[in-house]
């Protein structure tokens, strides 16, 4: 949006909207922390770090624009998460466990 667009004038003085992930450890995945408004990917970034890192200490922050996160809705419930029972192999019955395998 050009500055423009955003100026007192029209209403709209709110910062673009941005979904923050964290990542605690190595390996681990990144996970929804929660929004912050900046009006930029570097002061979204700080922002983050300024209200996620406060408890911990992460090892990685990612902020993505929420404009850009493309979701599912109630509606989409059908054939869009039909699980593939007709693929036995996508089950886990359909595999057998070795004897002497732990914490499985």
């Amino acid at each position: 949006m050009a500055d423009a667009e955003k100026s007192p004038q029209n209403g709209d003085t709110q910062w673009k909207l941005w979904e923050v992930f964290v990542q605690e450890k190595q390996g681990a995945p990144h996970e929804h922390a929660g929004s912050v408004h900046a009006p930029d990917a570097e002061m979204a970034l700080q922002n983050a770090r300024d209200v996620y890192a406060r408890r911990g200490r992460p090892l990685s922050i990612w902020v993505v624009p929420s404009e850009a996160i493309t979701a599912t809705t109630p509606s989409d419930e059908g054939p869009f998460f039909d699980p593939g029972n007709d693929k036995v192999y996508r089950h886990p019955q359909f595999y057998k466990v070795p004897r002497g395998v732990k914490n499985l």
